[in-house]
């Protein structure tokens, strides 16, 4: 398959996968309290991804193992770090601006037991396996194509899956969340979308995307344990 050819058909497919889960998420009603919406989706996207990359087995070098412990701590660290400095620095221009802060919707509405099944755990995966596993395996041949940044080679792989996870996010428009709070979505998955496709790209191991990812939502499973403590909910 041709390089152009890849990007066109990864990121069409991407979307379409992620448009389809997003609609099931909305439309099929499992009228089991303790389960979200969002179980709906993320199960639709992650089944959806492991469809694509099988279909595509050919094409995508799709691998997954227990990472190493000794090499963990990095993609943690910084997948962390990311969700500090990000959504801080913008958290602090947009108190200077005077513009409302906002959080999650989904930290209202869920109870921390529900944040970490479903966001902690499904939610990167399921994402992590769609946009890392599939699209950035699937440009794997682009790879010669380098961007320096911070003393660390990005690939275009890493570039595109990390812009399309990114964008994906403009999804919280059909929701209530504000102009900046969406504007700073984008900019820290796109920050985090790139240091778990540097990793899983270091190691060729889809399991260290996914621990980029869960690192960089643990602020909001902190989040939703302290409102925990502090509400009594």
């Amino acid at each position: 398959m041709k390089n152009n050819r890849r990007i066109i058909y990864g990121l069409i497919l991407t979307i379409i996968a992620f448009l389809f889960a997003q609609l099931a998420g909305r439309t099929i009603q499992l009228n089991v309290d303790f389960l979200p919406y969002s179980f709906v989706t993320h199960s639709a996207m992650l089944v959806l991804a492991i469809v694509l990359i099988c279909s595509f087995k050919k094409y995508v070098n799709y691998k997954i193992a227990w990472p190493n412990f000794k090499k963990i701590w990095k993609p943690a660290l910084f997948g962390f770090l990311s969700a500090v400095i990000v959504n801080g620095l913008l958290g602090a221009i947009g108190e200077a601006c005077g513009i409302e802060q906002e959080a999650h919707f989904a930290f209202d509405v869920m109870s921390p037991l529900q944040v970490f099944l479903f966001i902690f755990i499904l939610a990167s995966v399921a994402e992590e396996t769609l946009f890392r596993g599939f699209l950035q395996n699937l440009l794997k041949p682009l790879s010669d194509k380098k961007i320096k940044l911070f003393k660390r080679n990005l690939t275009l792989p890493v570039f595109i899956a990390a812009i399309a996870f990114s964008l994906a996010h403009l999804i919280l428009i059909t929701s209530d969340a504000g102009a900046y709070f969406i504007f700073r979505t984008l900019a820290f998955t796109f920050v985090l979308g790139l240091i778990a496709g540097y990793y899983q790209e270091k190691y060729d191991n889809n399991a260290y995307a996914v621990i980029v990812h869960m690192s960089g939502n643990f602020m909001g499973l902190v989040g939703a344990l302290i409102g925990t403590a502090n509400f009594g909910v």
